[in-house]
C-alpha cells in the first residue's frame, strides 16, 4: 500500500531527527511555507489521517526534500484535523 512507503521513508528519516518523542513522529505542513508538527503514531490508524496522507502522495508524490513527511495543505486544515484526532483518541 501506498502509505506504507510513505511512512517508511518519513520514519527512518525521523530516526536521525531529535526532539521527537517515542510514539510520535514529525511531519512539515504547508502550502508554501512548510512548519513541524510533531504528532502521535496513533494518527496513522485513522481513516481521516490516512486519506489526507493518499490524496498527499497522489497529488504531489513522494519525494520529500525536507526528510520527512511533507504534507502540502493549510495548516489550518491540518489543525483542524489533529484536533478531531485528539478528541477522538
Amino acid at each position: 500500500m501506498a502509505i506504507h512507503k510513505i511512512l517508511r521513508r518519513s520514519l527512518s528519516a525521523e530516526k536521525r531527527s531529535t526532539n521527537v518523542p517515542k510514539g510520535h513522529f514529525a511531519v512539515y505542513v504547508g502550502e508554501s511555507e512548510k512548519k513541524r508538527f510533531v504528532i502521535p503514531l496513533s494518527y496513522l490508524n485513522d481513516p481521516l489521517f490516512q486519506e489526507l496522507l493518499c490524496q498527499t502522495g497522489e497529488e504531489f508524490g513522494f519525494h520529500h526534500p525536507m526528510g520527512g513527511l511533507t504534507i502540502p495543505c493549510s495548516e489550518e486544515l491540518f489543525i483542524d484535523l489533529t484536533s478531531h484526532l485528539s478528541k477522538t483518541q
